[in-house]
């Protein structure tokens, strides 16, 4: 018969009556059946089992070649790399006196608190001085930011929350200007502790975001948890640099 198919390759019948153009069909067919081992005609009467199932395998092959490989992706279709925002990004404006920037303390703790002057838990200003007398020496920075969101318990002007702070508790850490810490329009630095940190936003006053060193929050520690808890001291500890 012209053109049996046997095992490998098309045995090409040897009738003179086969034209040229049948000849060279079978030779191209060769050529492809063999691809990609390169090999010659092969003349074999009988297929096997295992040839039959080599020759599925090749033309497996010979499917795969014609399609885009998968992992070839343009260089204009892998995004680079993104850095994560960090705490560094940020400033506060100071409730007196300069702005509070987080990137001048690049490399240490910093414990950011919304505090409240008519709270219950106002009385935290004196664990937060605690920590400051102890720890700033070390690197330590905590930043105060008075807010009016919880309770309507910072109702006053600056005058006031400077009479609570400095002339009840007598804090040496910096407070910022009166901020928003939630809802649709808070400041960007409690926006992006929310990211960070989304199951642990402020939900009261007092509460404290840690930053590490590395500019990302490091621990969050509820309202009712005191300034001077052992796991607010071990978490501090643990971020402040190591001694020179």
């Amino acid at each position: 018969m012209p053109g049996e198919a046997t095992g490998y390759v098309l045995r090409a019948a040897s009738a003179p009556a086969q034209s040229a153009a049948a000849a060279a069909s079978t030779r191209l067919a060769n050529r492809i059946l063999c691809y990609p081992y390169q090999c010659h005609a092969i003349q074999r009467v009988a297929p096997t089992k295992a040839m039959l199932i080599d020759r599925r395998r090749i033309l497996a092959v010979l499917a795969g070649s014609f399609a885009t490989p998968a992992f070839f992706v343009p260089a204009f279709a892998q995004a680079p790399a993104m850095t994560r925002v960090t705490a560094y990004a940020f400033s506060f404006g100071g409730l007196e006196g300069p702005d509070i920037r987080l990137a001048d303390h690049a490399g240490k703790p910093i414990l950011v608190v919304n505090t409240a002057s008519l709270c219950g838990f106002t009385p935290q200003y004196a664990g937060l001085q605690q920590l400051w007398t102890r720890y700033h020496g070390r690197g330590l920075m905590i930043v105060g930011v008075p807010s009016n969101d919880f309770g309507g318990q910072e109702p006053g002007g600056t005058a006031d929350i400077m009479r609570t702070a400095h002339g009840e508790y007598g804090i040496g850490f910096p407070l910022a200007a009166k901020a928003q810490v939630k809802g649709a329009n808070p400041h960007p630095f409690y926006k992006w502790a929310a990211a960070e940190r989304p199951l642990e936003t402020p939900r009261w006053n007092f509460h404290k975001y840690l930053v590490g060193r590395d500019g990302h929050i490091a621990a969050v520690f509820a309202t009712d948890i005191e300034p001077m808890d052992a796991r607010v001291i071990d978490a501090i500890v643990k971020e402040l640099p190591p001694p020179e």
